[in-house]
């Protein structure tokens, strides 16, 4: 068995997979990495049947039709034989001492008396023109060198969460929570690591500057236009993530006390979306998704509606709306995009 799988969805990324390929190849035999090709019109599919022959012992292609990025993460979890599982998008890299850190202590860990559900690092913002690289760490957070529960996590800010990009997850953990990720659809990064979170019960939180997620192209789901354009499945990901939380009973608070603060930030997000594209249409679909929040669960409902955030997305009239988009400030540190 491999000790990490890491599945790499690549839809037409010919320009940009080798550099990521490149710097997961550094994992040697520890690793094995999964290419999925969902579907590419370019020489996608050629350049990763290039690496799995190279490297026959370490890279997988996986060909499939086109199913979206949520599809090519569910067929890396399906074919992993590693006992961890990672995500690495096509247009991302990873550093390598920091690489050869987290494998060392996930081998040790793995040999250990303990499970571990969840390894967390942190990642910088490849911002594309930006002079100054932005990390997301949790050092102040999160507890270091030992394995830890909810309740030793201290309350992040509202902008800070762990992010698909900070996680590794145990695989089997993934299967056993039953994570099936939405077809042709943007944005399932966060329900990658929102609805296994009720399984997890043991983290390990390393503070070293994993995950280079870049961030510059004009095509990136995370550009404001286009998060606009693809309103309809930002809000698709946002009532997954009210079922997961809405009606269960969680066996520990804080770890539902961190899922509503995520939820919170999501529906932020939506809501701000909404508001900026200025039609009727779009404010209508804002009521909606409140409406659906409300009727999935009140309480859970009164907790984010007369939060500051629930608040200020909802203010009446022109000027309230004035007062929102203030609030796009926020939106902006949670995914970095301009």
């Amino acid at each position: 068995m491999k000790l990490l799988s890491i599945a790499v969805p690549c839809y037409n990324s010919q320009e940009y997979m080798r550099n990521c390929v490149d710097s997961l190849l550094e994992g040697g035999d520890l690793v094995e990495i999964l290419i999925v090709d969902d579907g590419s019109k370019d020489d996608t599919a050629k350049i990763a049947d290039e690496y799995a022959e190279k490297y026959p012992g370490i890279v997988k292609a996986i060909h499939q039709e086109n199913g979206g990025h949520g599809e090519a993460v569910n067929a890396g979890i399906r074919s992993a034989q590693g006992l961890y599982f990672k995500v690495v998008d096509s247009d991302d890299w990873v550093n390598k001492e920091a690489y050869m850190a987290i494998l060392e202590k996930l081998r040790e860990i793995a040999g250990g008396p303990e499970t571990l559900d969840m390894m967390i690092s942190n990642f910088v913002y490849e911002k594309s023109g930006a002079k100054r690289k932005k990390v997301m760490r949790y050092k102040r957070y999160l507890p270091e060198g030992r394995i830890f529960t909810w309740q030793e996590i201290s309350k992040m800010p509202v902008g800070k969460y762990i992010l698909m990009h900070s996680v590794i997850y145990r695989t089997g953990l993934l299967r056993e929570c039953g994570l099936e990720l939405p077809k042709h659809t943007f944005y399932v990064d966060n329900l990658f690591v929102y609805q296994p979170l009720p399984s997890v019960r043991t983290m390990y939180y390393m503070d070293v500057n994993f995950y280079r997620y870049f961030i510059g192209r004009d095509d990136q789901s995370v550009n404001e236009q286009v998060m606009i354009k693809r309103i309809d499945q930002q809000l698709l990901v946002n009532r997954l993530m009210i079922d997961t939380i809405a009606g269960k009973k969680f066996s520990d608070k804080h770890m539902k006390q961190y899922m509503l603060r995520y939820l919170d930030i999501i529906t932020t997000v939506s809501s701000i979306m909404l508001l900026r594209s200025g039609t009727g249409e779009n404010l209508e679909k804002k009521k909606d998704l409140w409406k659906y929040l409300k009727d999935a669960d009140i309480h859970v409902y009164r907790k984010l509606r007369l939060g500051i955030l629930g608040r200020a997305v909802n203010l009446p009239g022109n000027k309230g709306r004035d007062i929102s988009v203030a609030i796009y400030r926020v939106a902006q540190k949670f995914y970095g995009f301009n």
